[in-house]
């Protein structure tokens, strides 16, 4: 390398640090001011306007006073900071929920949702902006003012296209969307004051949605919008599952109790995952079968600072929600079999010359053999091993959800698993399912679930052809009509 080479290196070198500590102190302002506004929403919350003081904000966020001054030149600009980028936020969040080709009802009830969950999940801006919107219009800042108008706007345009298609009754639309962002609000502030839990606020925003679409809707049936109204379901999955399968049901009606059977822990060793993956032999396909297989393969080589080539490795998810996971870990997804089972990887995987072909299987411990000996059968390779193991749950995880069975009639009960059906028994000490599960429908995710709830004795009324939550509550829908009908 030239001399000339070498300074010219240098500027560039020097030009590099010189970015990197500008951006470095760019960063630290940044984290600067939102320290101040954070702490200045929390001031804002429990005091009215005129009794915070920049003195406070500066003590709370510990910067001197003039620190403050720096990033505002305000109370006044604080403040309105702080209203107009969390509203501009709630927008941002309402409207990526909002689709053009959406049915009216659901773009309503996306509204109401969204606006609701916002609320109650930035419950110092909501007491904030509470205060601040009931002013006169007079004194209301400009910019604050017309993303409060955007906010109307949306609502209001998803009721004109309601009464455009004769969906909605002729009611005029700035009281209906002050009436019903009333609504929201006051659901709003009764879940903050009362510390709903998680499953309580989902069936708060369901019930709301019910009044208001009670309301707006002409001929309404409920029973086209709830399908499971009056259905009790009890559902069984694993404790992180429980809440967001749980929702799937309450949407459409029903009351749910989740009752968690399964816990998902780490496999008693992982020595035989390490050496495939420690090992530099080729892998030519990679199969996920759960979520949770995903999950915890993703932790076990960020514990082994390992990074995996995917790209001379064939990544099968079986179904959506798998492949969903693979998309959170970076995880590029090559096929997803048109049926989400074992046998439908096999039928997949089947179009490939399998002769010698090396296959990951991440598993659960307890992992079937169904889906490794078909592929064998095919010539594959098969690594197999076990990547989390199942246990019972908690005496307290589940201390509630046996005094509600204890105190409710259900109309269905929900497997998932075959363990989710052999650790109810276990815990609800049952040596008789039949006779525990007469007079009640059972519904199975899938086929292998269906077969070991039915070798009991137990007949299964409801299984669907896609084996995800959606599907089973698809087909439970169709089912009670059925039964209707």
């Amino acid at each position: 390398m030239t001399l000339q080479q070498v300074k010219c290196f240098q500027k560039i070198i020097g030009k590099l640090i010189e970015i990197s500590v500008k951006r470095s102190r760019a960063d630290l302002k940044q984290q600067k001011k939102e320290i101040i506004i954070d702490k200045a929403i929390e001031l804002f919350a429990r005091k009215d306007y005129y009794e915070v003081m920049m003195d406070d904000v500066a003590k709370l966020s510990k910067v001197a006073k003039g620190t403050v001054y720096n990033y505002f030149e305000s109370k006044e600009q604080l403040y309105n900071e702080i209203i107009t980028s969390n509203l501009t936020n709630l927008l941002t969040s309402i409207k990526s929920n909002l689709s053009s080709d959406s049915l009216i009802i659901d773009s309503l009830q996306s509204f109401i949702s969204s606006l609701h969950q916002f609320l109650v999940s930035h419950k110092n801006f909501f007491k904030i902006f509470s205060r601040y919107i009931y002013q006169d219009d007079a004194s209301l800042n400009p910019i604050i003012k017309l993303k409060t108008e955007e906010l109307n706007s949306l609502l209001s345009d998803i009721l004109y296209k309601g009464k455009r298609e004769k969906l909605f009754r002729e009611v005029e639309e700035d009281f209906a969307v002050r009436l019903i962002i009333g609504c929201v609000f006051s659901s709003a502030k009764r879940c903050i004051e009362n510390n709903f839990p998680d499953e309580q606020l989902i069936s708060e925003r369901e019930n709301l949605f019910e009044f208001i679409i009670n309301s707006l809707y002409v001929g309404f049936d409920i029973s086209m919008i709830r399908p499971l109204k009056n259905k009790t379901i009890v559902l069984t999955r694993t404790v992180e599952q429980s809440a967001e399968s749980a929702s799937v049901f309450i949407e459409l009606g029903a009351k749910v109790i989740v009752f968690p059977t399964l816990e998902i822990v780490p496999p008693s060793s992982w020595k035989s995952f390490d050496e495939v993956i420690l090992n530099k032999n080729r892998i030519d396909f990679l199969i996920f079968t759960s979520a949770h297989t995903v999950t915890m393969f993703a932790h076990r080589l960020k514990e082994l600072n390992k990074n995996f080539n995917y790209s001379k490795t064939k990544v099968i998810a079986i179904g959506s929600k798998t492949s969903q996971i693979c998309e959170q870990y970076k995880i590029p997804v090559n096929i997803i079999p048109e049926k989400f089972s074992g046998e439908g990887v096999v039928e997949a995987l089947s179009k490939f010359n399998l002769k010698d072909k090396v296959v990951f299987i991440p598993r659960s411990a307890i992992g079937r053999a169904e889906l490794p000996k078909g592929l064998e059968e095919l010539g594959a390779i098969i690594k197999s091993v076990p990547v989390y193991n199942v246990s019972l749950p908690g005496k307290k995880v589940i201390e509630e959800s046996l005094k509600q069975l204890k105190f409710s009639k259900p109309d269905v009960f929900v497997f998932t698993s075959p363990s989710t059906f052999e650790n109810f028994l276990t815990i609800m000490g049952i040596d008789n399912p039949a006779l525990f599960f007469r007079g009640v429908d059972v519904a199975a995710i899938g086929p292998t679930t269906k077969s070991a709830i039915e070798s009991k004795k137990v007949k299964v009324s409801i299984m669907p052809s896609e084996f995800t939550i959606k599907g089973l509550a698809q087909k439970m829908i169709e089912y009670y009509r059925s039964k209707e009908n």
